[in-house]
């Protein structure tokens, strides 16, 4: 057998194809894919080690720079947070100084390194229009100081005046020979400078010098209709403005009470030809308004604000006012004071300003009235007259609304952090963890929370983002995740995750809300800021009724402060009148003394029952009113009632007035229920049931969300719900009738359920500082003295006189009676297990009823007669009762 050595060559194979096969595989080349596989396999080779002295300089100069950007990054955070009157306060200290350094050099010599660059600059920009600089410049600042404006016009202003230097320094060097750059820059300075020669030298290569001029001259003029912010139809008006005011134009004379405005439409002051002239109130509409102004104008004096009366809706008012301020300064949407016109008919206050020729004085609610029906009014602001029909003030009193400068303002809402910016690389990393393919691709910040949006890819189920709700809540550091699948009207689920870095809602930021201007209805009131950022505004009288309710802390009395207090800045006492029942006697005794309230503060849980049933005696009372004048809603009669085509029967001493809005705010509905549950429920229930048509709405807060609380008949009638932060999902479901209160974080973050909506929208709710609340409550006292109802039993009329025999045992008493009369049956037994009580107190009251005529004797173990009928139930329980 033959071996091989080893490293002997082997034997040469015989020649064939199976044999050629090996050297043709040997010879074949690589793939592309593998070399570049190969070639980025093999690392490129280490550079070489820097000298240390290098490394340290540059450690050094880096720690500098770091250093160095540090600090100023620090002082560019702190001008954020500064109020936007010391900016601006800024900007203009800074002109001024320019316009110093620039006059210093231009007018006489430049003196320093800062003012010969300063000199050197302007005179080669602007040519030989140089000195005029320190003008413009000084000027501007003292426009900023002045008269900050909104950031629009001081943008328009920014545009035209550069249009304008532009065009005439065009014009200035195209005069003094259009000198090249070619001259020299001396020559280029006692000509137009540079932005001259950049404005003129393309005009003039594109269309000639002859026609440079015009061009450039149109360029100037638009520049000055900018700045003046004058369209060209109205340029003979202001010509004949700056005539008058220079004296050299006599002004127009006055026109009469019917004729045409100086804008030419047409106005008219004459009253209706069936019109009795001596109650007549005037009313002036938009275009008399804008005449009137024009008309003082020329005679040189400054606008006042003109006193509107609206004869019909008197919420006009308030929109007129509200859309000036929102329209032309420009108030409610950049955050800057009105002027005083707006002012005036904004808060409705007493115009003193006006012309001896045209006196006027304010009317009831911030209306207008002649001075000869003013003066008739008795001095100061006396107690309204008792009127047992309706519930509203006298029509000779003036009352003038809170302005809104007495409550303060909140800081700018943040769009974006850096803390959003690491949630979203947060996020991110989850869902690459999981191999989920989702991405982020947006957010959304609000006051409380942020709702980051996140779209699936293909064949990727909503669950498997749902299923990572605790991973979510692991990678970002917090358990109060909450995911929505998905968001109403996007194709993208939510994750909505708290803001480390949360912003307080203000309700003076609301009212002042371009969505609290725009609707003027008396009963509506700020709630707070959605996820969005977007204002949350809520109509009390279409929810019609509301419930409120969350654990101890979590924001409801702030909540319940923010109502009232925007029902004071926007409602009249002939508007809105209010019942408070105040069971715990401590949240709301800032609002003691309000000429909005119909009764005191309500403290006692029984003289709160007692109170219920009479809003239902005053509700009953409406609706036989709205059933024999042929209406449906209370509403529609005050209309009918304002427009005078509503009279009382022939032979009747009643005057009809209009019915206010009555709102009934229970603080704590569970103190209630433990008194008089039956009482309570009762009333509440059928307030609710009925009480919408007949303008009473009813607001209830609870901290105790429990079935014997909120029982089923109370939230099948409150179609609205508020909760805020629950302690379990159990009381989540009996206020919202369903989960999600429980994973809400405190201090106002809400969800808000209103009437007809499906889903709930999550708000951060507003706060209201004690403060603001004794500024607009002392200023509704100074206006007006409460006035209460005498027929309102809250412990101001006769006391009861209850026998000592019954005690406190009135309640069970009467519940006793109304069982054994309704049934016809008295036994001792059964009073025990109705009224669930011991034999001891069942066979007391069985004496009680006894002595009182409404049993017989007893008989043994036999039932006692009942002696009193059922129609006779109510003489017995008045009688009860003392």
């Amino acid at each position: 057998m033959a071996t091989r050595t080893p490293g002997a060559a082997p034997r040469n194979p015989k020649p064939g194809p199976a044999k050629k096969a090996p050297a043709k595989k040997a010879a074949a080349p690589k793939p592309p894919a593998k070399r570049a596989a190969a070639k980025k396999a093999a690392p490129p080779p280490p550079p070489p080690p820097r000298p240390i002295l290098f490394r340290a300089v540059r450690a050094v100069w880096l720690g500098i720079a770091h250093s160095i950007g540090a600090v100023f990054r620090g002082f560019g955070h702190g001008a954020k947070n500064l109020d936007p009157a010391h900016r601006k306060d800024g900007v203009a200290l800074l002109l001024l100084a320019l316009a110093l350094v620039t006059a210093a050099g231009t007018w006489f010599g430049p003196q320093g390194w800062l003012g010969e660059a300063a000199t050197n600059v302007v005179s080669g920009l602007f040519g030989r229009l140089d000195v005029l600089v320190p003008l413009v410049l000084g000027g501007t600042a003292v426009k900023l100081m002045r008269h900050p404006g909104p950031p629009e016009a001081n943008g328009r202003i920014a545009i035209g005046l550069t249009t304008l230097v532009v065009g005439i320094l065009g014009l200035v060097h195209i005069g003094c020979g259009a000198p090249a750059m070619s001259s020299g820059a001396t020559r280029i300075r006692q000509a137009g400078g540079i932005l001259g020669w950049a404005a003129s030298t393309p005009m003039m290569a594109a269309a000639g010098p002859p026609l440079a001029v015009p061009l450039l001259l149109l360029l100037a003029f638009f520049g000055l209709l900018v700045v003046t912010a004058t369209p060209v139809n109205r340029i003979p008006e202001r010509l004949q403005q700056l005539g008058v005011r220079l004296g050299v134009v006599e002004p127009l004379p006055a026109d009469g009470p019917d004729g045409e405005s100086a804008d030419g439409r047409a106005y008219s002051t004459a009253p209706p030809e069936d019109a009795d002239p001596d109650a007549l109130p005037i009313t002036i509409g938009d275009d008399e308004l804008s005449a009137r102004r024009k008309r003082r104008r020329r005679k040189g004096e400054e606008p006042a604000a003109e006193p509107v009366s609206f004869d019909k809706d008197p919420y006009q008012t308030r929109d007129l006012a509200a859309g000036v301020a929102a329209d032309l300064d420009g108030a409610l949407t950049w955050g800057v004071p009105g002027s005083p016109a707006v002012a005036s008919m904004l808060n409705q206050v007493k115009d003193n300003t006006a012309p001896p020729e045209e006196p006027w004085d304010s009317g009831p609610a911030g209306g207008a009235v002649p001075a000869a029906r003013a003066s008739e009014a008795p001095e100061g602001h006396g107690e309204a007259p008792v009127r047992m029909e309706q519930l509203q003030l006298a029509g000779d009193i003036t009352y003038a609304l809170p302005a809104l400068d007495l409550l303060e303002r909140g800081a700018p809402a943040k769009a974006r952090s850096q803390l959003n910016d690491e949630v979203v690389a947060q996020l991110t990393g989850v869902f690459a963890e999981f191999k989920v393919d989702a991405r982020v691709t947006g957010f959304t910040r609000g006051p409380t929370v942020t709702r980051y949006e996140v779209e699936l890819g293909p064949a990727v189920k909503v669950e498997r983002i749902t299923a990572l709700a605790k991973n979510i809540a692991y990678a970002v550091a917090t358990p109060d995740v909450r995911i929505i699948s998905p968001i109403p009207g996007k194709s993208a689920v939510g994750v909505e995750i708290p803001n480390r870095d949360r912003e307080m809602v203000t309700l003076g930021d609301l009212l002042r809300s371009r969505t609290a201007a725009e609707d003027s209805h008396p009963m509506v009131v700020g709630m707070g800021k959605d996820v969005e950022g977007h204002t949350v505004m809520a109509n009390l009288a279409k929810m019609p009724h509301v419930l409120v309710a969350g654990a101890t802390g979590a924001g409801k009395s702030s909540c319940i402060n923010c109502l009232i207090t925007s029902v004071l800045v926007r409602a009249t006492p002939d508007e809105v009148r209010m019942v408070l029942v105040d069971p715990k006697r401590v949240e709301l005794t800032a609002y003691e003394g309000i000429p909005h309230l119909i009764t005191p503060i309500i403290t006692n849980p029984k003289k709160a029952a007692e109170a219920l049933q009479w809003v239902v005696r005053e509700m009953d009372m409406r609706y036989d009113d709205l059933a024999a004048f042929g209406f449906r809603h209370v509403d529609d009669f005050n209309a009918a009632v304002r427009a005078g085509t509503v009279k009382p029967p022939l032979g009747s001493e009643r005057e009809l007035t209009p019915y206010p809005y009555l709102l009934v705010i229970v603080d704590e509905l569970a103190d209630l229920m433990m008194v008089a549950p039956r009482d309570v429920e009762d009333s509440v229930v059928r307030i609710t049931q009925l009480a919408r048509a007949a303008g009473i709405h009813l607001v209830l807060a609870t901290q105790r969300p429990s079935v014997d609380v909120v029982t089923g008949l109370i939230k099948a009638n409150v179609p609205s719900r508020l909760a805020f932060a629950t302690s379990a999902m159990a009381d989540s479901r009996v206020i919202l009738d369903q989960p999600g209160a429980e994973k809400l974080i405190g201090k106002g973050d809400a969800l808000f359920l209103p009437m007809g909506a499906s889903k709930p929208v999550r708000m951060q709710g507003a706060f209201v500082t004690e403060a603001e609340i004794a500024r607009v409550v002392q200023h509704c006292k100074d206006q007006l003295a409460a006035r209460y109802r005498e027929d309102v039993v809250v412990g101001g009329g006769p006391k009861k006189e209850i026998d000592e025999e019954i005690g406190d045992d009135l309640d069970l008493l009467i519940q006793a009676a109304e069982l054994v009369v309704s049934t016809q049956f008295g036994s001792t037994s059964m009073l025990q297990r109705k009224l669930r009580v011991g034999f001891a107190k069942a066979g007391r009251l069985m004496d009680l009823m006894e002595s009182r005529g409404i049993v017989g004797p007893s008989e043994g173990s036999k039932a006692r007669d009942v002696l009193i009928k059922p129609d006779e139930l109510d003489a017995v329980l008045l009688t009860l009762r003392g």
